[in-house]
């Protein structure tokens, strides 16, 4: 309940800015309370900005009130500055206009962005921006620039710092400045007159002072976010500069990046990797440091080389993807991962060699061996960068991993690695491991914690405070390389850069930000136990989650990621509903259940993208279809095997509902049906399902058709959609799926056999999404004994043109039949028995939730650039959304997923997916008619002369 300034501020903000981005309830402000650190604060006010008026809105009447606000990009901030107990400022999704210069060598970004689609946009000239942090999938390039993050590849030399041209800023008052705009610079100058002579006197005093000038310079000779970036003081002599450059690295302490303009870097396309096991972390050491030297000699080009300790293997050891080999390892044995890229493939293979002749030298376990297969380097580099998240998965339930992130001068970066290690016994943390950028000295260490016992923590605390000495005073390394000060080392500030720089912090902090409203408690922090303050619990929840960090690597492909909640949003809520419940708090958790049924249950698609950007697989919608099936009360789960006990009558009901929603259609009208139907949903309160003039009409097939028989047989199996559903009265086709399909497979000489019973079988999925297991199982349980009477115990091969329904098949059935959807089917059957003919028109392509877990989005691609000569692949869209039934009752969730798409297939003429209830929802909202892609083979295609 907010009462006295937060109140004021609320019913302010509320008449200036959209009230449904606007949270103060309990459960929206938990959700948001969550970044990928160990901390936790609950913000009193949650926002959520998707322009930089309303930021400046925001800041100017917090301003005026003295009221904190702190800015969160993706969240995925890993040192505790992304959280608040104020006002929180969300930079949404949709916060994401962009720019690229006629030449390219510069890209123009709002902070909603992603730093992959950052490089997405990029791509198609050869470039990419510089920063590369192993979140970049995620991580938002508000974030990416407020930290300084910087990752595998960019070192010092193209991280944002270094690659920043300029900025849009806006500060406390609402104040906003453009560096690159001459009347922008010339009005601040007026208006901030004291406030850049201020910085001028900062930066002078830094300059003339040469015990600090030297500090500075030797400091960022290596990777260092630890404080603000005082280098900007002496590398710079313009204001402007040098204020720009200190934002990088301030963690929204300063001002809010509005949008930010990198000088764009080359992405060479010829690479090779190699992971070389070591005998021990110390040999692997000296051999970065033979490279670093190298490198910087200009005798050899390596771009990377990610160090694995045993421990760090050990986490991974287990993955399908890795070789067997490894498990045979001894407790020593170290990896290094190292990449170099080359303008040509002539010149890479004179790279590789000279590298092989550089490390000649070291004794390593097994031999030497650079790839240059895509697939095989690309498999090395995903394994890396979910390596942090796969060690949390692994940690004892209950408890927080850590991962710490420190640098070291590459001359002494053995034996500091070394001492490092000491200190995980010391101090009784033997499950720790090291991993990270080893050609800049920047290493990460994990290690799980349990924040609920005392002595625990005192034992945490002890352990920071000699790795602080080890690192900070003797080695004079980096306390935070590339992870931000946040409230994790800002304790410690002091102690790594010493009195006299760290009063030129507070200086810095003190012009920019007076009152201390930004960001509070960030890498300006003189309570000297701040690391110990907020931390995380971690309560157990349900199996299915539980080996969840928090890392928010999920969240960008989440449909409902901009309308409710994120698949880590959900885990943290169940978590505090257990924590409640464990607590004896009943009453307080069924009051979280309420609230986060909406936004939890009933608008996650459930579509299980989330665990495909896991590093584990976490699938948050396998948690919420486990809640679906709590929530069955006696009678739905008797009318759903009622319902299974007769589906062709549930068919024919169907076919029934549709003929009579097309009829009223065909008589009023699209308007007029659109606002009628509108209205007795809004009446309803949302019981009525909502209209959609793509609704398909009904229809009913006919196996009784004439054909030849043949030695090629395929049994299709027609899902219930293209048994039910036809096409809409908006379509441009004339058949309906099941015909185009028929006629494909005869073309392709194929004679089709249909399993008994048809009308009575189906796969089981409209029952799994809701919860039922009973009933999924019974219908999977009889199709697949039909199937396997038809197709002589799995010797014909199945086809469904849905792919979801295949892969649930596929998941479900015990035996070994072989089961197609139209992607794998089209490219092993269709192609050498059709030839092809490629269209002009532009086409666009869905692959939808389904066919992406099946890991078949690069195949559907390469098949529909067989049917056409330009395939357009909408990159902001991955799950549509509308989730079998779930478009028709929570619409918003299908409207919210889709609100890219128009804009992404703008150029495209004809558009395809293997999905009927999918192809509603993306016609609807990108007024392109969709169909099957079996519509495109057939229009392109005819027989081989054979």
């Amino acid at each position: 309940m907010l009462e006295g300034k937060y109140l004021d501020f609320f019913n302010q903000i509320s008449q200036k800015l959209k009230k449904e981005n606007i949270f103060t309830d309990k459960l929206h402000t938990y959700a948001y309370g969550t970044d990928a650190s160990f901390y936790r604060l609950t913000p009193k006010i949650v926002i959520k900005t998707d322009n930089a008026d309303e930021v400046a809105t925001i800041l100017e009447l917090a301003h005026e009130m003295e009221l904190s606000s702190t800015f969160r990009a993706a969240g995925t901030s890993l040192s505790g500055q992304a959280i608040s107990d104020s006002i929180l400022i969300v930079t949404s999704r949709n916060f994401r206009d962009f720019r690229v210069s006629d030449d390219k060598s510069l890209i123009s970004l709002e902070p909603g962005l992603t730093g992959l689609e950052a490089n997405n946009i990029l791509a198609p000239f050869g470039k990419k921006i510089g920063p590369d942090p192993a979140s970049i999938n995620a991580a938002m390039i508000g974030g990416i620039a407020a930290n300084n993050a910087s990752g595998m590849c960019c070192g010092i030399s193209q991280n944002s710092y270094k690659t920043l041209s300029s900025m849009k800023l806006i500060f406390k008052d609402g104040t906003k400045l453009d560096t690159a705009c001459e009347e922008s610079k010339k009005a601040f100058r007026k208006s901030h007159g004291d406030f850049l002579q201020g910085l001028k006197q900062i930066a002078s005093d830094t300059v003339n002072d040469e015990e600090l000038r030297a500090k500075i310079e030797k400091k960022f000779k290596i990777k260092n976010t630890c404080g603000y970036s005082l280098n900007a003081l002496i590398d710079f002599e313009d204001e402007f500069e040098i204020l720009q450059h200190l934002i990088i690295g301030s963690e929204g302490t300063l001002a809010f990046i509005e949008e930010i303009t990198y000088q764009t870097v080359e992405d060479l396309k010829d690479k090779s990797s190699a992971l070389i096991y070591f005998k021990d972390v110390e040999e692997a050491c000296n051999a970065v440091t033979k490279l670093k030297l190298a490198r910087e000699a200009g005798t050899i080009i390596v771009d990377a080389v990610e160090l694995m300790d045993r421990a760090g293997l050990r986490s991974i050891e287990n993955d399908p993807a890795m070789p067997e080999y490894i498990k045979d390892f001894d407790e020593n044995v170290t990896a290094l991962l190292i990449e170099t890229r080359a303008v040509s493939d002539e010149a890479l293979d004179v790279q590789i060699k000279q590298l092989e002749e550089l490390l000649a030298e070291f004794k390593v376990v097994r031999d030497i061996y650079f790839t240059k297969d895509v697939a095989e380097y690309t498999l090395y580099w995903k394994i890396r960068k979910g390596l942090f998240p796969a060690v949390g998965a692994v940690r004892e339930l209950g408890t927080t991993v850590i991962i710490e992130d420190v640098a070291y001068p590459i001359e002494r970066l053995a034996e500091a690695t070394l001492e490092l290690q000491e200190l995980f016994k010391k101090h009784g943390y033997n499950e720790a491991l090291i991993f990270g950028h080893a050609l800049e000295g920047n290493f990460h260490f994990v290690f799980t914690q349990d924040f609920s016992i005392e002595s625990e923590v005192k034992r945490y605390d002890a352990f920071m405070n000699d790795v602080v000495n080890s690192v900070a005073v003797k080695y004079e390394g980096s306390l935070k390389a590339e992870h931000g000060t946040g409230r994790n080392m800002a304790a410690f500030i002091e102690v790594e850069w010493g009195k006299t720089a760290y009063e030129m912090m507070k200086r810095i902090k003190n012009l920019f930000d007076p009152k201390n409203l930004l960001n509070p408690g960030v890498i300006i922090n003189d309570d000297a136990e701040a690391h110990l303050k907020n931390l995380k619990p971690m309560a157990a929840t349900n199996d299915l989650v539980d080996k969840c960090i928090e890392c928010g690597f999920c969240e960008p492909t989440c449909p409902s990621n901009d309308i409710t909640l994120t698949p880590r949003q959900r885990i943290t809520l169940n978590r505090l509903i257990s924590q409640l419940e464990s607590e004896g708090k009943l009453e307080e958790a069924k009051e979280y259940k309420d609230l986060y049924q909406y936004d939890g249950v009933d608008t996650c698609a459930a579509c299980s993208l989330c665990a495909t950007a896991c590093p584990v697989k976490i699938d948050t919608g396998a948690l919420t279809k486990h809640l679906r099936y709590e929530q069955i009360t006696p009678r739905a789960n008797s009318i759903a095997t009622k319902i299974a006990n007769n589906y062709a009558s549930t068919l024919s009901g169907m076919r029934f509902g549709l003929g009579g929603a097309n009829l009223v259609h065909k008589i009023l009208g699209t308007a007029s049906m659109n606002s009628l139907t509108s209205t007795f949903r809004e009446w309803s309160g949302g019981a009525i399902p909502k209209w959609s003039p793509y609704l398909p009409k009904a229809t009913n097939i006919d196996i009784t058709f004439e054909q030849k028989s043949s030695d090629k047989k395929i049994v299709y199996f027609p899902s219930c959609l293209a048994r039910s559903m036809g096409k809409s009265s908006e379509s441009s086709v004339e058949e309906e799926l099941f015909d185009v399909t028929v006629r494909v497979l005869k073309k392709a000489g194929f004679q089709i056999l249909f399993p008994d019973n048809l009308n009575e079988l189906c796969c089981g999925t409209p029952f799994a999404s809701k919860g039922f297991k009973e009933q999924e199982k019974m219908k999977s349980d009889e199709l697949e004994k039909e199937l396997l009477k038809i197709t002589n115990n799995g010797e014909i091969p199945v086809l469904c043109e849905t792919g979801t329904c295949t892969k649930k098949m596929l998941d479900n059935f015990s035996s070994n039949m072989k089961i197609y959807e139209p992607i794998d089917f089209s490219l092993e059957y269709l192609v050498d028995a059709l030839e092809f003919e490629k269209i002009d028109d532009p086409i666009t392509i869905h692959t939808n939730c389904t066919t992406r877990k099946m890991g078949l989005h690069e195949n559907f691609v390469k098949l529909a650039s067989m049917c056409a000569k330009k395939v357009i692949v909408p990159e902001n869209v991955k799950c549509c959304g509308f989730a079998g039934d779930r478009g028709f009752n929570f619409p918003e969730l299908n409207k919210s997923a889709l609100r890219f798409l128009k804009d992404d297939v703008k150029d495209a003429k004809l558009a395809f997916s293997t999905s009927k209830t999918c192809e509603i929802g993306l016609s609807e909202y990108s007024g392109l008619d969709y169909n099957s892609i079996f519509y495109l083979i057939d229009r392109t295609s005819k027989a081989k002369n054979i």
